[in-house]
């Protein structure tokens, strides 16, 4: 793929909202390519990591293990979506499982190369920063409608009975 068919692609990735093309074609440079197949997890629940990743082709399913031991998927991302974001923001172990669904191309982003970002261009970090707070704000309304629906459901279970 062509330099600039690489820039078509992360301008139009919400993450990179607002970053200008100098920008991206340093994270271009800079940001190891990871090429996965089906199958493959990215990282497991309770691991440590410091790493984020963007689905440039694929599908990746976020799973969480109930205290019986089931994985469940809590969501199916492809090409555009971020994952494992909550690691570069605090320091807990991983709270879901990433596992690749179809043969997917992803960029890696660590913890370092958000420092170094931080170091070089306070601006374009700041940007980063609020993009990721934003969809976490967004994850979170979705996932208090879910809860709200449940918990409606069960009380209107128990209320009929």
């Amino acid at each position: 793929m062509s330099l600039e068919q690489n820039l078509t692609r992360l301008r139009n990735i919400g993450l990179f909202g607002g970053l200008d093309d100098e920008v991206l074609k340093k994270l271009l440079e800079e940001l190891p390519l990871v090429d996965a197949t089906p199958g493959t997890d990215i990282f497991l629940e309770g691991d440590s990591g410091r790493e984020m990743y963007v689905i440039l082709d694929g599908e990746v399913e976020v799973l969480r293990r109930s205290k019986r031991g089931h994985e469940t998927r809590v969501a199916l991302l492809g090409p555009g979506d971020w994952f494992g974001e909550m690691s570069i923001l605090d320091v807990l172990p991983r709270s879901a499982t990433a596992r690749v669904v179809a043969p997917s191309r992803l960029i890696r982003f660590s913890a370092h190369e958000m420092d170094a970002l931080y170091r070089r261009d306070l601006r374009s970090y700041s940007l980063l920063v609020l993009n990721i707070a934003r969809e976490m704000s967004r994850r979170l309304r979705v996932a208090d409608g879910l809860l709200a629906e449940l918990v409606n459901n069960m009380m209107d279970h128990y209320v009929r009975r």
